[in-house]
């Protein structure tokens, strides 16, 4: 066992001596290979080194060699130079030399020329004074007629230039404006007024006025009670009339009314069950209206208030005109121009549509209807720019932005149209002789004429008290009294005539 044991620790002894020797080989193998690595390494650096020394020294070479050549070419062009500046200074001195001979000559001629002058001005005196013992006049004297003539002559070519510039641009803007207003007009169905505000109620009979007043009066009264307007029964046949500053009110009384005709029930209670009902069935059509007005003039999103007020507009007129419908027309009228002038169309449509809302009220409400409406539309949220287009459409403020002017036109456009309103007989005469008075009022005026319905005024002048100039200031004149002095749709256009006439007879 013993033996065993020293055997094992013998031959461990060895396998460990052995290992030992095989790795201090290994390693100095490793050490003699690294030695030899970093001594070729050492060797490439020292050759790199001697490459960039070389290559350094043939650089500084070139260099020098360069900055030699171009000294010389330095020096050669400082030489050219001087010899140039040599030579322009001999050419200056020639000149210097020419400049003062001529200055003897400039000299020389001026003392002449002032001798002339003397002569001249002496010359002049004595023609001056020649022509003022002709002409009667000194020359201060035909100095202020001849700046006078010269005056008056530039004053008729700026006024000739002035017209004639006018009337191009003037003939220019109305092309363009017929054109858009007849692209405007031709996309737009318009209808001719045939309603007009109706406050009358047929009666089958004469003897259904005495069931309507009722006995004592109790069925008028109750009717008048509940509805809120006027019923005046007179001498007029089979007829009652409704009188109420409220259009929707004399529409439910007017409504009211036709069914207890056709009903036969007259009696107080009845009334108040007819009226409310035509006060539900009135609502619904104010409902309707507004919403069918705002689908046709394509303005979505408008609020239930805002419907409502439109709807109110239904039942009023203007002129005969239905300022619902009026409204509607004028969006669709806007909107056209605003698109082919590059307009805020959506702008145009909401501001036409909603520019008389304050009709729909004003009968309530103090004020103008532009304003009503402002104040509406503000209570009801809407922008600053519909709100201002609105008020502006009138001109209650000034105009400011194209969609303003669109509103504007749009609105004269829809209530000056032809069969777009009604006037009677007596107010056109009078609108008529208040246009003549307007213009016989003014100095210089002869005769005036009112003619084309009263679109055109023509003034006839005294040639001797109005000139050319004049005649044009008469014009702006009377066009700016007419505008602040009178009310009419559209334009009316001033024409002065001014005729001299030169008569002689031969005897």
């Amino acid at each position: 066992m013993g033996e065993v044991l020293l055997t094992a620790l013998l031959v461990g002894g060895g396998a460990f001596a052995a290992g030992f020797f095989v790795q201090q080989y290994l390693i100095r193998q490793k050490t003699e290979k690294a030695q030899h690595d970093a001594a070729n390494i050492l060797q490439e650096a020292q050759n790199k080194q001697k490459e960039i020394l070389l290559e350094a020294k043939e650089e500084a070479l070139k260099l020098k060699d360069k900055s030699e050549q171009e000294a010389i070419r330095l020096r050669q062009e400082a030489s050219d130079e001087q010899k140039r500046l040599h030579q322009k200074e001999e050419s200056l001195d020639k000149r210097y030399e020419s400049i003062e001979q001529k200055l003897l000559q400039v000299e020389n001629t001026k003392k002449q020329a002032e001798t002339i002058n003397l002569k001249l001005e002496e010359e002049q005196k004595e023609m001056t004074q020649r022509l003022e013992q002709v002409a009667h006049m000194t020359s201060d004297e035909a100095k202020e007629e001849l700046l006078s003539r010269v005056e008056k002559d530039i004053k008729e070519d700026a006024l000739r230039l002035i017209r004639e510039v006018e009337t191009a641009t003037k003939e220019e803007a109305d092309r363009k404006a017929r054109e858009i207003i007849a692209i405007a007009l031709q996309r737009c169905a318009t209808e001719h007024t045939a309603e007009i505000t109706v406050s009358s109620v047929p009666l089958p009979n004469d003897e259904m006025k005495g069931r309507i007043i009722g006995r004592e009066g109790r069925n008028i009264r109750a009717l008048e009670k509940a509805t809120g307007v006027d019923f005046i029964v007179d001498d007029t046949p089979e007829t009652i009339v409704i009188s109420s500053f409220d259009p929707v009110r004399r529409e439910v009384a007017r409504m009211a009314l036709t069914t207890l005709i056709a009903d036969g029930r007259i009696h107080p209670a009845r009334i108040e069950e007819v009226v409310a009902k035509a006060e539900k069935d009135i609502e619904k059509v104010i409902m309707e209206a507004g919403q069918a007005a705002a689908v046709a003039a394509k303005v979505p999103g408008l609020q239930t208030d805002v419907i409502r007020y439109l709807g109110m507009l239904r039942f009023r007129f203007s002129y005969g005109q239905n300022v619902l419908d009026h409204s509607v027309e004028a969006a669709t009228l806007a909107a056209l121009i605003a698109a082919e002038m590059g307009a805020d169309v959506q702008l145009v449509r909401k501001a036409a549509l909603l520019h008389d809302i304050g009709k729909s009220i004003d009968h309530k409400t103090e004020g103008s209807h532009v304003q009503i409406g402002a104040d509406l539309l503000k209570k009801l949220g809407f922008s600053e720019r519909v709100i201002y287009a609105v008020q502006a459409h009138h001109e209650d403020v000034p105009l400011k932005t194209p969609e303003d002017f669109i509103v504007l036109v749009a609105d004269a456009i829809s209530g000056a149209r032809p069969g777009a309103r009604y006037d009677t007989v007596e107010r056109y005469v009078e609108r008529l002789q208040k246009l003549e008075e307007i213009v016989n009022s003014m100095p210089g005026v002869a005769k005036s004429y009112a003619i084309q319905a009263g679109r055109e005024i023509r003034i006839l002048v005294n040639p001797d008290e109005v000139d050319d100039l004049a005649a044009k200031k008469l014009a702006m004149d009377a066009a700016k009294r007419i505008e602040e002095g009178l009310e009419y749709p559209g334009q009316i256009k001033v024409n002065v005539l001014r005729e001299t006439r030169a008569v002689e007879y031969a005897k």
